[in-house]
């Protein structure tokens, strides 16, 4: 095998690693998965939304939303409602618990971003982010 070929698996298996490791280490930081605070970051920007349309801004799959929503709500973070005209639809919005939550989730999010990201400059963090974005766009296509 040539060496950069196998510089590449490399490469990779630490972007692989990094991911493995930072879930966990996020959600310990901040308390909350990073699927709860997607949906909450979005219902903090939105106000109210159908729990349909939700699903779809997350791009999180229909039951995982409806489980996380419904343990959500057990904890007074979000509020669902059917929708009085039509029963099918379920509206959804963060209660004030919520607001205050999704408040300090965020801060802790900045700062575990800050600490990941420690000891790179500016110009660094573009070159990188240009780079990922790279590496991702070739995941898309294949």
């Amino acid at each position: 095998m040539s060496e950069s070929c196998s510089k590449a698996t490399e490469i990779v298996y630490q972007l692989y690693g990094i991911h493995k490791q930072i879930m966990p280490k996020f959600e310990r930081c901040t308390g909350i998965g990073q699927s709860r605070l997607d949906l909450l970051h979005k219902l903090y920007e939105d106000g109210e939304i159908s729990q349909t349309a939700l699903q779809k801004e997350v791009n999180i799959d229909r039951a995982a939303v409806t489980r996380h929503l419904k343990q959500l709500e057990e904890k007074g973070i979000v509020s669902r409602r059917k929708n009085p005209n039509d029963n099918r639809i379920t509206f959804v919005r963060l209660t004030d618990e919520g607001y205050q939550k999704i408040v300090a989730y965020r801060e802790e999010k900045e700062r575990f971003i800050a600490s990941v990201l420690k000891g790179f400059n500016e110009e660094e963090r573009a070159v990188l982010s240009d780079m990922l974005t790279r590496i991702e766009h070739n995941v898309e296509k294949i």
